[in-house]
C-alpha cells in the first residue's frame, strides 16, 4: 500500500466494550478489510482502535465499531483522523492488547 493511499484513524469506543470480545471481533473485522493497527482496552473501560488502510475500508470498520459484537453495547465512538508522516510505516498486522 502506498503512503498516499494509506489513511490512519483513531477511534475511542465507549459503552459495554470490555469483557465482551470487542477487541477480537474488531481484529477479525479489520483483517477482513485488510486494515492494520491495534485494539486495546483502556483503564477507564473504553477501547482504543488505531487503524491504517484504504479510506473505504476504514469507513466500513468505523461504521461497524458503532455496533460491535453481539454482547457489546456501544454508546459513543469518537473518531480522529491522523496524519501518517512519510517516515512512519503502517503496522504489518492488526493486533490486540
Amino acid at each position: 500500500m502506498t503512503r498516499s493511499m494509506t489513511q490512519c484513524y483513531k477511534a475511542t469506543v465507549t459503552g459495554k466494550v470490555q469483557g465482551v470480545g470487542f477487541r477480537r471481533a474488531t481484529q477479525a473485522q479489520a483483517l477482513l478489510r485488510q486494515i492494520t493497527g491495534h485494539a486495546i482496552n483502556l483503564a477507564d473501560g473504553r477501547v482504543e482502535v488505531v487503524m491504517y488502510g484504504r479510506r473505504e475500508a476504514l469507513a466500513e470498520l468505523c461504521e461497524w465499531l458503532w455496533q460491535g459484537p453481539p454482547a457489546a453495547h456501544v454508546t459513543h465512538v469518537e473518531f480522529e483522523s491522523r496524519d501518517v508522516p512519510a517516515e512512519e510505516r503502517a503496522p504489518a498486522d492488526f493486533t490486540t492488547r
